[in-house]
């Protein structure tokens, strides 16, 4: 039988996901439900989108994706089922598939499953999870929506190249506290071509070195890698990043290849 993942700003405190997850066992059974995370910061798509980007390919092929992030009835948002590199997404078209894909969907199709008055204020666990059963058990995306040619746009922010310098943001931070930013392995490589580089933050922080491993550097001390995303982070070794740096979502790194 298949799998439905779920990521989704539920928490684990009040009945949501368990009706949730009631709900698509009574629709099929035999599925194998997957939480990706439930712990979303609520109506937060830039966080949703990076965890799930990040994540979704692990999973074997033609792998459903229900996304609970601002699902409520809203009349100019669509709710969306998509085929992307041979995986499944249902979720409410307001910007996060656009935060997630490097790239246009193999298809697309809104949904025209019928709504459950009942469940008017909860579709997640009514419209969403009637379409995410229906493709887990080997449906096909005709058969819950009609064709249509786009997706909601927003767009993640960019590191900026300013002479030798790249400028890039703080965009996550994990549970271990590790400072996650918008410069990705391959953005980096393109412009250092091999100089020598200094990291620079908050506080006047510096670190000249990229490491391999958390471990690589004394327990307490910083260090810089690119982790599991493929994005720059900033770690402590065996600390808390985040806190001791004083550094949070939004702020700003610096990267200069002039020194020596």
């Amino acid at each position: 039988m298949g799998i439905i993942t779920l990521t989704t700003d539920l928490g684990d405190k009040d009945i949501y996901q368990a009706a949730l997850k009631g709900s698509i066992f009574k629709l099929l059974p035999a599925v194998n439900i997957v939480d990706i995370t439930n712990s979303v910061a609520a109506y937060n798509i830039q966080q949703a989108g990076f965890i799930l980007k990040n994540s979704f390919h692990y999973f074997p092929e033609n792998t459903v994706h229900l996304i609970g992030i601002d699902t409520v009835y809203n009349e100019d948002t669509r709710y969306l089922a998509i085929r992307y590199r041979n995986h499944y997404f249902v979720g409410a078209d307001n910007g996060i598939f656009s935060l997630m894909f490097d790239k246009n969907p193999e298809e697309i199709v809104e949904l025209n499953i019928m709504q459950d008055l009942k469940f008017l204020h909860f579709p997640l666990a009514d419209i969403f999870v009637k379409a995410a059963c229906h493709l887990a058990g080997g449906g096909k995306l005709s058969g819950i929506g009609l064709p249509v040619a786009g997706i909601e746009k927003k767009m993640n922010l960019q590191p900026v190249i300013e002479k030798n310098l790249i400028k890039g943001v703080v965009i996550y931070i994990d549970s271990f506290q590790n400072v996650i930013t918008n410069i990705t392995k391959d953005f980096f490589t393109n412009i250092q071509q091999g100089r020598r580089f200094m990291l620079s933050f908050k506080r006047n922080e510096t670190i000249s070195n990229l490491s391999w491993h958390y471990n690589e550097v004394p327990e307490g001390e910083k260090l810089c890698l690119f982790g599991i995303s493929d994005h720059l982070e900033i770690a402590i070794n065996k600390g808390n990043a985040s806190g001791l740096l004083g550094l949070n979502i939004g702020d700003s790194v610096i990267i200069d290849f002039r020194e020596g």
